[in-house]
């Protein structure tokens, strides 16, 4: 009885014994589980970083189309541009000698400002729309320390968004900036600034967009566009004036396989109009058509700018992703060799081991 008792005992330890092998050995398994779902989990953060990267470099490409198709745009402007400068500086010397008052070219006192915001339409930009957003915020502190009532005219759907949810802010009218400006989109946004200034409801017109000075460096410009002068000159709140006859073009050119922008300026001849030329209308009614013809043309180019700008900021974002997914990716893979040569080295330790202990 004694022995079989001893017998059992010495059974149930030894089931103990024999147990407790099977136990580590299915804590070391579990352990290899999850190191094999690290290593899948690295993989897979590999292969969505490598997809991101496509993504990013994609959109960079077509970013940097359609800045070379409002290139084209601006390009194909130009005739008519040049036409109606030469046209317009040889009415204003046969009409100098004249008194002519054009609505447009009325100074009034200043007590309301209309102000036109060029931003985009979407996002992932960088701080391309956050930097007209604060600079026209700026202004629009500095009209109101002046006593000077301010009414926004939002272009672009990002800034609308913004001025539009904050009550401090009078958003008048929005519209949309499109994937490219067209002469309509321009007429439409001339038309409520002249109808605005026409009817007095704003002494003073002025346009906040982005200057398209390359792919790193766009410059948020503040330009008034009403009153006008004359001459058809366009300035800016400094004072700075700059004649209708200096233009710049901006070009979109590859310099040792990477994406530059020059700017080139081109200056438009102007002479005097022959002087046997009569006119059939009054110099004001001529005056009052070209204009407008003028500013509309302006604004076609501010809005073509600023989608290039646009653009430029997205092309710039897009390239830093893509650099930021490489480096990522470059990381994940080092990770991820390193956590597979130690879960080999673990493995042949084991194995190693194993075969030690059955030998000895």
């Amino acid at each position: 009885m004694a022995a079989t008792m001893l017998a059992s005992k010495q059974g149930a330890f030894m089931g103990r014994s024999s147990f407790a092998p099977a136990q580590q050995q299915g804590v070391a398994r579990r352990g290899s589980l999850q190191v094999t779902a690290g290593l899948k989990e690295v993989r897979d953060r590999i292969a969505s970083v490598k997809n991101t990267n496509k993504i990013t470099d994609a959109m960079k490409l077509v970013a940097a189309a359609k800045v070379r198709r409002a290139q084209e745009a601006v390009v194909n402007g130009r005739p008519f541009s040049e036409n109606l400068v030469k046209v317009l500086y040889g009415v204003n010397q046969r009409i100098r000698q004249e008194d002519v008052d054009s609505p447009l070219c009325a100074v009034r006192p200043v007590k309301s400002v209309l102000l036109v915001i060029l931003t985009g339409d979407r996002g992932l930009c960088g701080g391309y729309n956050n930097f007209i957003i604060k600079k026209s915020e700026q202004r629009i502190r500095e009209l109101n320390a002046l006593g000077v009532k301010v009414n926004l005219v939002c272009v672009g759907r990002k800034g609308a968004q913004y001025f539009s949810k904050r009550k401090q802010y009078n958003v008048t009218k929005s519209f949309s900036l499109g994937a490219a400006p067209s002469t309509k989109d321009a007429q439409g946004i001339a038309d409520e600034i002249f109808a605005s200034f026409i009817a007095q409801e704003s002494d003073k017109v002025e346009l906040v967009f982005t200057k398209f000075i390359s792919l790193i460096t766009s410059d948020p410009t503040i330009q008034t566009l009403l009153p006008m002068t004359p001459m058809g000159e366009l300035c800016d709140v400094d004072g700075k004036c700059v004649d209708a006859a200096d233009d710049e073009i901006f070009k979109l050119t590859t310099k040792g396989g990477e994406f530059v922008v020059e700017r080139e300026k081109n200056t438009i001849a102007t002479e005097a109009l022959d002087p046997t030329l009569i006119f059939e209308q009054e110099p004001a009614q001529i005056l009052d058509a070209l204009l407008p013809l003028y500013m509309n043309s302006c604004l076609l180019r501010s809005l073509q700018e600023a989608l290039a700008s646009e653009l430029a900021a997205r092309m710039n974002a897009m390239n830093n992703a893509s650099d930021n997914a490489k480096e990522l990716r470059k990381a994940l893979t080092i990770q991820y060799n390193k956590q597979r040569q130690a879960k080999i080295t673990q493995e042949l330790s084991e194995i190693v081991g194993g075969a030690a202990a059955t030998s000895g």
